[in-house]
């Protein structure tokens, strides 16, 4: 081998392994994921295809009004756990109300212009424990949520992430709120 070729060799291997390193790190960081259903209309619909940050509640806790990705038990079509898409509406040691299709947290009625409809059915009336979220969908009549046994409230360390961005369609690209 003559000299050139091996220092070419050496700078390519240099490349090569700075973007292994940096694909390693964002792959940890961040996670696509594809919404399936309507829960989260109008938000989100389905086949937005979004961007979640993974270290947002690594560093930090969730907080009400995100929307976060989180495992489940409930199984899909082919076996596999389904992981759900939700908002965070309560979060560890508040009080959570829900009685003639309104929703309280710590006594305040929540402004929840985001939601579909008026109507959030359910009676629900629980103080969320540490460790876990209640988390709804947008559509709530069409949400299988923290309201039901199925679901129950999300334990923290099942959180995949915060849904930070949409990437398609192309004519919403942008952060979601």
């Amino acid at each position: 081998m003559n000299e050139k070729f091996k220092k070419e060799l050496i700078e390519w291997s240099k490349v090569i392994a700075v973007a292994l390193v940096f694909a390693f790190i964002i792959t940890q960081i961040i996670r696509p994921t594809l919404v399936r259903g309507e829960s989260m209309y109008p938000t989100l619909v389905e086949n937005d295809y979004l961007i979640i940050n993974r270290l947002a509640y690594k560093l930090g806790q969730p907080k009400d009004g995100d929307i976060i990705v989180f495992k489940t038990d409930l199984l899909q079509d082919d076996g596999k756990k389904k992981d759900l898409v939700k908002r965070v509406i309560a979060t560890p040691g508040q009080h959570i109300k829900i009685k003639d299709s309104k929703v309280y947290v710590d006594e305040k009625l929540l402004n929840e212009p985001y939601i579909h409809d008026n109507t959030t059915s359910g009676d629900i009336d629980l103080v969320v424990p540490e460790g876990k979220v209640f988390a709804m969908g947008d559509n709530r009549e069409k949400s299988l949520d923290s309201r039901y046994q199925e679901v129950g409230l999300v334990n923290e360390k099942d959180i995949l992430g915060k849904v930070m961005e949409r990437l398609f369609p192309f004519n919403k690209i942008g952060t979601v709120n």
